[in-house]
């Protein structure tokens, strides 16, 4: 223990990024659970989506939309969400699953929503990359 703190002291740089770091990774692993958002992966949605009837709001750019979306989902790109999000106002006592193309952007999605008033909304981990990762289908259809 005493060289420990005799590292940090010669070392407060290299400390001061060690608690950073470790700072950072629990925020990732608890920062979900702590605002209600819960992220599921490609399985775990697909049991939601048929079964408990969920909906995929899919948060991607047209041009991403159209070269492949999950069949039957929702499309309000992120910078229009705000100004649409009464599109949704049907699906309120649904599961939302917010899907992007890697997880991030729907994110921010998951958080407009529940500022909102959605409670049940979820994040697809991933997003769409992790999608077609587990062979799951996409379509270019139009819904």
């Amino acid at each position: 223990m005493e060289q420990f703190v005799e590292f940090a002291g010669n070392h407060p740089g290299l400390f001061l990024a060690l608690g950073i770091v470790l700072g950072l990774l629990v925020w990732s692993f608890l920062g979900d659970q702590l605002s209600g958002i819960k992220p599921l992966l490609p399985p775990q949605a697909t049991l939601l989506i048929n079964h408990e009837n969920a909906i995929v709001l899919d948060v991607r750019e047209d041009k991403e939309y159209a070269q492949g979306h999950i069949l039957n989902s929702v499309h309000i790109p992120l910078s229009m969400l705000s100004d649409k999000i009464g599109r949704l106002e049907k699906y309120r006592n649904r599961p939302i699953i917010a899907s992007c193309m890697s997880g991030n952007r729907s994110g921010r999605a998951c958080s407009m929503l529940k500022k909102n008033g959605f409670e049940k909304v979820h994040n697809l981990k991933g997003g769409i990359i992790a999608w077609q990762n587990a062979n799951l289908p996409l379509t270019k259809a139009k819904n």
